[in-house]
């Protein structure tokens, strides 16, 4: 075995890789660029070594500084994570003739399944059902109308070296096509140094199932299931689990051995990932390979009870694998939820800046993975002194994968993901139970993200049933995510627990002023709660165990009782015994809560203020809608427009590059452009005015 592993890559995947590596008794070795310098996994490592400025081109993927940092330390093995140089040949041939070994595929699997166009072909000759398209290169934008309209729109047009969403576009008709086309490339072009593109025929109403794979080089070979990962935006995953509840056994076992036949065929050895696109009649076809750690790997995890890290690491180091098919038993649901640095309310656009505060709830080992003592959940969680309410740990665990911290920076330079935050438990209702009270329970502060949207995501509905394929987010939320509202039973809830929260806050400001005697007699108990539309007359009695509210209206009444005090951030209350986990801010006569993806201003006044509040007027926002605001910090890629044109509604005006994606920022209606104010090479900030109209 191994003494010492480099960790080629940054973030959440290396400490990942650090845990199992510790737990190993393996030495690691961290990369790091100036922007990294303070970065969790730098801490978490043994050793770091510099490699170069903040652009990842500049740094982490440049094979000849991995390979001196390779050198420097001593490492005798690679583990790429994912991303980067991950499924890059060129760098595993490298590490080859170095004698350090790599911990992942064979360099001829990687070059056959890596490539995209090439993993189709062989997918094809080996008998795997795949989507109709073109495998051959695209050499313009001419030719890429042209060939869409042969395989039949809508068409996906696609990087042959990409993933993770980069580069890649849905066309519906030639001009989506001309455009996708181009913004594929740069992006390709951009995030891998490859810009060849292919195109394919887009499946409606499709779900996105993949099967994880694991093979030794001794040819042996088997699957773990499969993972369901069909709520994605931009083609990027945000929701996963495993295993997924559209597939009956029949189908799971022929696309596990389909995956198993594609992998041996190209002599894989290490974790792998063949990824599927499946109809609602259950007919699959094989999309692609990828011949590395996915993102999603927790859930197999869960569920299982194997560690695929330390399953990659022994395979690397000529060791059989120790467990067979038979062997292979998934136990219980898992789900994992994205957490990304993007502002929700501005269309998902990334966000960047310190986070001023970051506490996940608390790890909770339950389930396969902590029977077969496998994984620490609590090992560097950095969550000492949060307890997580609600499901117990013997029937539910939590695991929060992440790679920050408390003060530390979220970069512009590299992918928006913060953590992967994961539930498991016996049910699937019973994870997503879990994973409701762990996002409610999650405060993240200085920068956009998406924990909101998630909230609203394991409420809805669709998702609840199962009635899901990757055009769930386009189709629900078609005008992008403005919060979530919530149903009037929950808001009473809501409403019960802040008018007794802000009852304890009145008692404590008048005991630190010192002004009354009876302190609890004179701030009295009847209050107007008002929130989320909806405004509720209560009365407050309180006892030492609690507080019974009464709504006036109906003369209901709901029982509260929590250890809240003034100036916590979280509050864990139970109303009737059922579990309520809210986000607190102070504000004026009142708190702003957060809670199953809803923001609200909660006002609790005495009667006759919440008369005289009624009377005031609403302050209005300010006009901006002659004017293109840059909705994310992000640097100008090109301008579209010049002064004096006119525009139309669609029309592409300028498009931003934030986080390695392209954003194409397109007229809201017909005007006439009368000051552009930024130019390609711009760096511009959330808000700054990019050009204005009459």
């Amino acid at each position: 075995m191994f003494d010492k592993i480099l960790i080629a890559n940054r973030g959440e995947i290396a400490c990942r890789v650090i845990k199992t590596a510790r737990k190993m008794g393996i030495k690691t070795v961290a990369i790091y660029s100036d922007a990294d310098r303070q970065a969790l996994h730098v801490q978490m490592a043994d050793e770091a070594v510099h490699v170069g400025p903040p652009p990842a081109n500049q740094s982490y993927i440049v094979i000849d500084k991995v390979m001196a940092a390779i050198r420097e330390s001593g490492a005798q093995a690679v583990h790429p994570g994912y991303g980067f140089l991950s499924e890059n040949s060129k760098f595993a041939a490298a590490l080859a003739a170095e004698g350090v070994a790599f911990v992942g595929p064979p360099v001829g699997a990687i070059e056959k399944m890596g490539d995209k166009i090439t993993s189709k072909k062989i997918a094809q000759e080996a008998g795997v059902s795949t989507v109709p398209g073109y495998m051959g290169l695209i050499a313009d934008a001419d030719e890429a109308v042209k060939i869409s309209g042969e395989v039949g729109y809508p068409v996906m047009i696609k990087a042959s070296a990409g993933g993770g969403g980069k580069g890649m576009r849905i066309a519906w008709n030639d001009e989506e096509a001309r455009e996708g086309f181009q913004s594929s490339k740069n992006e390709a072009a951009s995030s891998f140094g490859d810009d060849r593109i292919f195109i394919e025929k887009f499946v409606t109403q499709p779900r996105h199932i993949e099967i994880q794979v694991l093979c030794d080089a001794h040819g042996n070979g088997i699957y773990l299931g499969e993972r369901e990962c069909s709520i994605q935006r931009r083609n990027q995953k945000v929701v996963e689990e495993a295993p997924s509840p559209f597939l009956d056994e029949a189908t799971r076992k022929a696309m596990g051995e389909q995956a198993v036949a594609l992998a041996k065929a190209v002599g894989y050895a290490s974790a792998g990932t063949v990824e599927f696109i499946v109809d609602g009649d259950k007919n699959f076809y094989f999309l692609e390979m990828n011949t590395r750690l996915q993102v999603e790997h927790p859930v197999t995890e869960l569920i299982t009870g194997v560690d695929l890290v330390e399953q990659m690491i022994r395979v690397a180091a000529g060791q059989p694998l120790s467990i067979a098919q038979d062997d292979v038993k998934l136990t219980g649901w898992a789900i994992e939820n994205r957490l990304y640095a993007e502002d929700p309310y501005r269309g998902f656009l990334p966000s960047i800046g310190r986070l001023t505060r970051y506490r996940p709830p608390a790890e909770v080992a339950a389930g396969p993975m902590l029977d077969a003592g496998t994984w620490n959940f609590a090992e560097d969680a950095r969550t000492d002194g949060w307890e997580l309410r609600g499901p117990s740990a013997e029937t539910a665990a939590v695991r929060n994968d992440t790679g920050v911290f408390e003060g530390g920076e979220i970069s512009m330079y590299y992918d928006p993901m913060i953590a992967k935050l994961c539930t498991w438990a016996p049910t699937r209702a019973a994870a997503i139970e879990a994973m409701r009270v762990a996002l409610d329970s999650f405060e993240v502060e200085g920068i956009g993200h998406n924990l909101p949207f998630l909230s609203a995501v394991m409420d809805h509905p669709k998702f609840i049933s199962g009635d899901i394929t990757t055009a769930f987010i386009a189709e629900e939320y078609p005008e992008g995510f403005d919060g979530a509202t919530l149903p009037v039973a929950e808001l009473r809830r809501i409403a019960a627990a802040c008018a007794a929260m802000h009852r304890i806050a009145e008692i404590r400001r008048t005991q630190v002023s010192g002004r009354m005697d009876n302190h609890e007699r004179r701030v009295g108990n009847h209050w107007v709660v008002d929130l989320g539309g909806q405004s509720f007359k209560t009365v407050i009695a309180a006892d030492p165990a609690g507080a019974t509210v009464t709504f006036q209206e109906d003369d209901s009444v709901i029982r509260v009782t929590s250890d809240w005090t003034p100036g916590d951030m979280i509050a864990h209350i139970e109303t009737e015994g059922a579990p309520l986990v809210l986000k607190v801010d102070k504000i004026t006569q009142g708190f702003r809560i957060r809670n199953r993806g809803a923001d609200l201003k909660v006002h609790v006044r005495r009667p006759r203020q919440a008369e005289l509040a009624a009377l005031m007027p609403e302050k209005l926002p300010p006009d901006t809608s002659k004017m293109l605001l840059c909705p994310m910090p992000g640097l100008v890629v090109k301008v579209d427009v010049a002064v004096g044109d006119e525009v139309h509604e669609g029309q592409a005006l300028c498009t931003i590059e934030a986080m390695k994606m392209e954003n194409i920022l397109r007229a809201e209606k017909k005007a006439v452009v009368t000051k552009v104010n930024a130019g390609a090479g711009d760096s511009l900030a959330v808000d700054d005015v990019i050009m204005e109209f009459e």
